[in-house]
């Protein structure tokens, strides 16, 4: 199979999946009780829209109307509401149409990147994401970096001190830190080091100060970069044990083979068998997992992070959403990091046959 033949057949792949995977969604979502015009109605009467109201009642008003055309009793606390608010409602929140018309319209404006208006904030979606990805690109992308950094080096030290003390208290603390999860990390870093109990050292509010603006450009970036400490440390630290122990994995498998003894026994030191003839063969896996990674750190939402320290991002904005049945951000944002994870399998697949040229697409060495 050729290269551009297994390009469009995953590509071709990539449009059923994605449909399947937003048909999923929206169902589950829609059925979800406490949807948004149950939100209207709520504020209307002061009540508080709960998680555990009836099911029944929510699923049946917001995955369409009545045969009836009534919805007064479709909707819990729509007792006593005037039918026209309700049927202007619908038709504010789209719900006056079929399941299957609104969701194949949905895909239709999806497909030409028309996200929508949120029901809420009164802006549209692409601008409300775009608003919050300096947040969530900061913390990701220096997170993937020091990850990276930290636990490739390290996963070739301990390939190269296999069984060693290095490598027994190094494997120790990596997997504590992954076993303790981030948002205990943030806290003790608040009490510690943010003012909580100890040292006032970090700021916990915010990605840079209130005056930012009025700062030069080598205060800003100091500033920005103090306001990333404590967070980034967070997620970091939980963040070494899997790249590290596959980085480790990868070597020794590869150090074990006969190519290596072949080289060794050239008169080769073992510098250059580990990095001429090693190095390329067991960063196969890592390298090739690098797009999806990378991609990964400019869209992925650390939620408790976020309110533990203040910073309003793509987890924060995703979590409301939800809560609040904003649906237009719930399924605009979903699209488009479905979109992009498929996207980035294609493009791991490709590094990967980069890499090792050896590789083809019909399962054979060449």
């Amino acid at each position: 199979m050729s290269l551009g033949t297994y390009v469009i057949r995953r590509l071709l792949l990539i449009v059923p999946t994605l449909i399947g995977i937003m048909g999923v969604n929206f169902l589950i979502v829609q059925m979800a009780p406490g949807g948004p015009v149950e939100q209207v109605l709520a504020e209307i009467s002061g009540e508080a829209v709960s998680a555990t109201a009836a099911i029944s009642g929510s699923a049946a008003g917001e995955l369409g109307p009545t045969s009836s055309g009534d919805s007064a009793g479709v909707y819990r606390g729509a007792e006593g509401i005037d039918p026209e608010l309700l049927r202007e409602l619908e038709r504010q929140f789209g719900f006056d149409q079929p399941l299957h018309v609104r969701f194949f319209g949905m895909l239709w404006d999806y497909l030409r990147f028309d996200f929508g208006t949120s029901f809420y904030q009164d802006a549209r979606v692409i601008d409300i994401v775009l608003s919050k990805l300096p947040v969530s690109i900061s913390l990701g992308l220096w997170t993937l970096v020091i990850v990276y950094s930290v636990s490739i080096p390290l996963g070739i030290a301990k390939s190269i001190r296999d069984g060693s003390r290095f490598d027994l208290w190094s494997s120790l603390l990596v997997f504590v830190g992954y076993a303790i999860p981030t948002f205990l990390f943030a806290i003790l870093f608040v009490v510690l080091f943010a003012g909580g109990s100890f040292l006032e050292l970090f700021p916990m509010r915010g990605l840079v100060s209130d005056d930012w603006a009025e700062l030069s450009l080598t205060a800003k970036l100091i500033d920005y970069l103090w306001h990333l400490v404590l967070p980034v440390s967070s997620l970091v630290l939980g963040g070494f044990a899997t790249l590290t122990l596959l980085t480790k994995n990868s070597f020794l498998e590869e150090i074990g083979k006969q190519f290596v003894l072949t080289a060794r026994a050239k008169g080769l030191t073992e510098k250059q068998v580990l990095y001429r003839h090693v190095f390329r063969n067991a960063m196969l896996l890592v390298i090739s997992g690098f797009p999806q990674a990378f991609i990964g750190a400019f869209f992925t939402g650390a939620l408790l992070i976020e309110v533990i320290f203040s910073l309003d991002g793509i987890g924060r904005l995703g979590y409301e959403a939800v809560m609040r049945r904003d649906y237009p951000i719930v399924f605009g944002t979903l699209y488009c990091f479905t979109l992009l994870g498929l996207l980035m399998n294609l493009v791991s697949d490709l590094v990967y046959t980069c890499v090792d040229p050896r590789i083809d697409f019909a399962g054979t060495e060449r």
